[in-house]
């Protein structure tokens, strides 16, 4: 494939040309360019033609998801946006928006770091840190990037090339963009894609199966893994006494005879000390669900494909995580489960001693910490809202050490006290922390507080 020029004029199917401004990057289908066209900038990936398997079955795939557009709107994704025309050779490539400033891409919040390039030449370039602002911002980002497949997976696509290169991440809000988007297909179809080894489905890397919906399942499950904790799932002890990681290797590993490095049943893969030191460390800060969620996935899920974790079941999973989160007014922030149980609902913080009772909603059990959110997914029937805060838990300000939650919703509660009184809660009002007092947010939405 011959590289597009400086200036070089790319012709665009649905009109007009395409003026090449620079390269951006380049990967293993092709080049991304920055290009002009309409009067703004866009990015154009240029493909390396002989790499693609059937160019015009994939070049019509694109059309298609041109035509249908991106799920929900296409916020989360950057989506092909127009066709260039074929050349004689038969190059093409798409146009789609640039990525926005301020997003990290998920390999450089994988390795915590990324390189600046000198402002001056001669000068060496600069090792920046990349990492969440908290660890809410982090869950929010995993809630977001499942958010993003069940989207996918509901519009009938699956991504079928899921790895660490495929997000953009503001590390300060948790919005997720998901980009490399030109080789989803329709559920069932694929185009000579199968993925990158580590985030390949066992089945695809065995090559007896092709990407869809369930092998974009355990991609997933593997991508979340190395979000909270920084390794991989399947490296460990068994996988390091390979000097090189050969095809063969992968083929091992990854397809034949992949191990969970928890595997409750197969202790032959472990991390290793001094190799997986992020992974030791922070499995053990993790609540059991969620342990019991990933070891679902790496060790049934590996042989099973439809005992997979499906979205809906993950963002449930990611909620409840996120609710978990305590911040104590002492400055602790962690989970419950690093807080001393005091009894079946209450815990106490082992820095300060300050005790912590908890409301249980639809399926979710909340820590009653102050400035514990209570969001929409929590005070509505039918939402996965984790964003729109609609209550919070304060202090009084003339009685210190009485709390309560304050209302932030637009709707009017409904609080039942213990004596069976009710009263109505309205917009900024707010209802104490009392034992067994429940709280009807409307439509029969009942909350409790448990002590």
């Amino acid at each position: 494939m011959r590289e597009l020029k400086i200036g070089e004029r790319i012709p665009i199917e649905a009109g007009g040309e395409a003026v090449v401004s620079r390269e951006l990057g380049r990967g293993g289908q092709g080049i991304v360019y920055l290009v002009r066209y309409n009067g703004r900038e866009y990015a154009l990936k240029w493909y390396f033609i002989s790499r693609i398997k059937n160019p015009e079955a994939f070049r019509n795939n694109l059309r298609k998801n041109i035509e249908d557009g991106a799920p929900e709107g296409g916020k989360q994704f950057i989506w092909p946006l127009f066709l260039t025309e074929t050349k004689r050779n038969g190059a093409f490539g798409y146009l789609m928006r640039l990525a926005p400033s301020g997003y990290e891409s998920f390999t450089d919040i994988y390795n915590g770091y990324r390189w600046e390039k000198p402002r001056v030449k001669g000068q060496p370039a600069r090792k920046i840190k990349v990492k969440f602002a908290s660890l809410d911002v982090m869950l929010t980002a995993a809630i977001n990037i499942v958010k993003a497949f069940r989207a996918l997976h509901l519009s009938g696509k699956s991504y079928q090339d899921l790895n660490d290169g495929g997000f953009f991440i503001d590390t300060r809000s948790g919005d997720v963009l998901v980009c490399d988007c030109d080789n989803v297909a329709a559920d069932g179809d694929n185009f000579g894609i199968g993925g990158m080894p580590g985030f390949m489905a066992p089945e695809v890397v065995r090559g007896i199966a092709k990407p869809d919906v369930l092998t974009d399942r355990y991609s997933l499950a593997v991508v979340l893994f190395k979000l909270f904790f920084r390794g991989d799932p399947l490296e460990g002890s068994k996988v390091l006494q390979c000097v090189v990681m050969t095809e063969e290797n992968d083929l091992i590993h990854y397809g034949k005879d992949p191990v969970f490095i928890y595997d409750p049943n197969n202790a032959s893969n472990r991390p290793v000390n001094g190799v997986h030191d992020n992974v030791i460390k922070l499995w053990k800060i993790y609540p059991d669900f969620i342990r019991e969620a990933f070891t679902l996935s790496f060790t049934y899920g590996i042989q099973e494909p439809n005992a997979r974790i499906i979205e809906k079941s993950w963002i449930q999973m990611l909620i409840q995580l996120k609710l978990d989160i305590i911040h104590c007014s002492c400055g602790k922030t962690a989970f419950s489960s690093a807080f001393e149980k005091t009894g079946e609902h209450t815990l106490r913080c082992r820095n300060c001693g300050s005790t912590i009772y908890t409301m249980g909603v639809k399926d979710y059990e909340l820590p009653l910490n102050l400035g514990a959110k209570l969001y929409k997914c929590l005070t509505k029937k039918n939402s996965d809202d984790f964003e729109s805060v609609t209550g919070m838990v304060i202090e009084n300000r003339l009685k210190k050490g009485l709390f309560g939650i304050k209302n932030m919703s637009g709707d009017v509660w409904k609080a039942k006290f213990p004596d069976n009184s009710v009263r109505e809660v309205g917009p900024g009002k707010g209802v104490p922390i009392w034992k067994g007092l429940e709280i009807d947010f409307g439509d029969n939405l009942i909350a409790k507080i448990l002590l």
